[in-house]
């Protein structure tokens, strides 16, 4: 049964070009261990969403995603209440999935990693129809993640998306919601963002629900209300030291199932990548919904 690599050729901020290295490296790992190798790159957002459901026909006995977040989205999303595991080749800007489960840096470690180990279970979260594996949520990091994923930016990588974080801080406006966590009573805040964590962080070490597991068959509900942006920016190095629970104004709290409202139609992300959405978004975990190969000893 063969293994299926799926690369996206830019993730990371990398060159397209680089493309033909990843794909010789990984056949090559591949066929070390004596698999065999079907090794394809995205050319388009969404293409490797359709990819993966095409290796699972052809009977691959285990999918990788080399990316970032939204690369390893599509390919989840594909894989999803399914038989077939997901494997992961860290390239992203953050790689905040890759890193809370332990996974190796260096590809060519993480594919053989992922190649020698059995499958375990992995939850998802699904915010109206799109499944998210890391994160999704409303406010800053969605209107950041509309910015860096717009088409005419073609500044990519952690770079990139400083950049573009930066100039935010100043720009944004944040919004009143009401929020409503297993049919609990609604409550209303006006939230600098509001993130909905299936894993602990961001990525490159920011961690916004540092008690979030990925296997746990519960989501972490992070509420960050709008004091004034300068108490915002003085709180922010607590993203780096797993103290956000201790900054004014946030809340943190394991829910299965979360509604959001607003007055206005809210724009979401899920795994980094915006979605257009109404002024109602509900969004629920989905426990076990894949099957990740990842290194036995990995805690996550």
């Amino acid at each position: 049964m063969p293994v299926a690599i799926i690369i996206n050729p830019i993730s990371g901020g990398a060159r397209p070009d680089v493309a033909r290295a990843r794909a010789e490296l990984a056949r090559s790992i591949v066929d070390t261990h004596g698999d065999l190798a079907e090794v394809f790159v995205t050319e388009r957002a969404g293409h490797a969403r359709e990819l993966a459901k095409a290796a699972i026909a052809r009977g691959a006995r285990l999918v990788m995603a080399w990316g970032g977040d939204g690369t390893i989205n599509e390919v989840a999303s594909a894989l999803a209440f399914g038989d077939v595991p997901l494997g992961i080749v860290p390239a992203g800007s953050g790689n905040g999935l890759a890193r809370e489960l332990g996974i190796d840096p260096h590809p060519q470690r993480a594919i053989a990693d992922a190649l020698r180990a059995e499958p375990r279970p992995l939850d998802a979260g699904q915010i109206e129809d799109r499944l998210f594996v890391n994160l999704a949520g409303v406010g800053f990091d969605a209107y950041v993640a509309a910015r860096f994923n717009a088409p005419g930016n073609r500044r990519r990588g952690l770079l990139g998306y400083a950049a573009i974080s930066l100039r935010a801080v100043a720009a944004y406006e944040s919004t009143r919601y009401r929020i409503s966590a297993d049919a609990g009573a609604m409550t209303e805040s006006r939230a600098v963002l509001v993130t909905i964590a299936n894993s602990a962080q961001f990525g490159n070490g920011a961690r916004i629900a540092p008690g979030a597991r990925v296997d746990d068959g519960q989501l972490d509900l992070v509420v960050v209300e709008e004091r004034s942006r300068l108490a915002t920016l003085v709180q922010l190095p607590r993203l780096f030291d797993g103290n956000m629970a201790r900054v004014p104004g946030c809340s943190i709290r394991q829910v299965r199932e979360v509604v959001i409202e607003a007055d206005l139609p809210m724009t979401f992300h899920v795994d980094g990548e915006p979605v257009s959405g109404g002024t109602r978004l509900r969004a629920r975990v989905r426990p076990g919904a894949l099957r990740v190969c990842v290194k036995p000893a990995t805690r996550a």
